[in-house]
């Protein structure tokens, strides 16, 4: 019986258009002035997991003494996907805990936990001191370890995997997909995505219907 539903950020709940994998890191790195320098380092990394610390905080590092007000503006409101905000309304209503778990930047997925009043988001973040990005950076969710975050997560708030679902979009979702009760590739970048999850939708609004029928 699924009690909990997880969302991938990126590309899942948000989607900013015109940078890589439509993320909160792209469009970060380009409101900030640094969007050539944030594509070579993802080239130089690409494929890297196990290097993902390394680029983020490469990453952090162009970004100081930028002002966080500069990104704010660009980054904000969130580009939700479509069905997002009403998918999210109904599986609160009947009784789900909602939570985000991802790789993008705490500063989005933050603001989305508090726009849709998720219970709880975790994501890597930027530190900021007096207005301004310092440089460095906290990993929680390294590319490759979302599964143990997850798995982390239903040991927190006593569940089995079993009771958990996932809906996410992009290659490193699938130990996730692989792990949990319930698997959803929204809009999967890949076709391996699609194939390793349960159910495939391309809009929001019918991912409640899916998680009831599944619970």
């Amino acid at each position: 019986m699924i009690r909990t539903v997880l969302f991938d950020l990126d590309g899942t709940l948000v989607r900013y258009h015109g940078v890589a994998f439509e993320s909160s890191w792209g469009a970060l790195g380009v409101a900030a002035g640094v969007g050539e320098l944030w594509d070579d380092l993802l080239a130089r990394y690409r494929g890297r997991l196990d290097e993902y610390p390394d680029w983020v905080r490469e990453n952090a590092s162009l970004l100081r003494g930028v002002p966080l007000a500069r990104v704010e503006e660009a980054l904000f409101p969130p580009p939700y996907a479509p069905g997002v905000r009403e998918a999210v309304a109904e599986l609160k209503e009947a009784g789900y805990v909602l939570g985000i778990v991802s790789s993008g930047v705490s500063l989005v997925a933050d603001r989305v936990r508090e726009e849709l009043g998720l219970a709880f988001a975790i994501a890597n973040e930027l530190l900021v001191a007096d207005g301004r990005f310092t440089g460095e950076a906290v990993v929680r969710v390294g590319l490759g370890e979302k599964r143990a975050v997850v798995e982390q997560v239903a040991r927190q708030r006593g569940l089995s995997l079993g009771e958990v679902a996932f809906v996410g979009d992009h290659l490193n979702d699938i130990p996730v997909f692989a792990a949990v009760g319930y698997a959803i590739a929204y809009a999967p970048k890949e076709p391996e995505v699609a194939r390793a999850a349960h159910a495939v939708v391309d809009h929001f609004r019918s991912i409640p219907e899916l998680v009831r029928a599944a619970s």
